[in-house]
């Protein structure tokens, strides 16, 4: 993608979210409605905008159309804020990417929750010094220190 593309970009997210928040008057928009992205086609003649939207499926849905029925106003807006040859046809979507990322982390949450206490205690480092390697004094060999590869005498780094 050229610094153009990226430039112009970045100028429409920056634009449209502005008109979102300053101009655009609409109820199913009223809730926390963020762009995320938009991507330029080539020649600038279409612009696909990510927008993340708070709530359940059905707020997100109604945030999506409420932008697309605003469309038309958005981007008679941008032909008087930006200097642009065309001004690209506006399609919008939902971006997935923060739903995703929430529906991982509660994964990660039923997963931390469901280990017993005294496994994740142990594998955590929290016990002391039985979740920590072994040295001479635990093992009994002398000398198994083990100090790493660059504190080695012989090597210069």
């Amino acid at each position: 993608m050229s610094r153009r593309i990226e430039r112009v970009n970045e100028l429409l997210r920056q634009e449209i979210s502005r008109l979102l928040t300053l101009q655009i008057k609409d109820p199913r928009l009223d809730g926390v409605i963020t762009i995320t992205q938009v991507t330029t086609s080539s020649d600038l003649r279409n612009a696909r905008v990510h927008l993340s939207a708070m709530g359940d499926e059905e707020t997100r849905q109604n945030a999506l159309a409420g932008i697309q029925s605003a469309a038309t106003f958005i981007r008679r807006e941008l032909r008087s804020r930006v200097n642009l040859r065309y001004i690209p046809f506006l399609s919008f979507e939902l971006d997935i990417a923060q739903q995703e990322a929430n529906y991982i982390l509660d994964i990660m949450d039923g997963i931390r929750n469901s280990v017993p206490s005294h496994v994740s205690s142990t594998t955590s480092g929290e016990s002391g010094e039985s979740g920590s390697l072994p040295d001479s004094r635990q093992t009994g060999n002398p000398g198994s220190d083990y100090t790493g590869p660059l504190s080695s005498p012989n090597r210069s780094v």
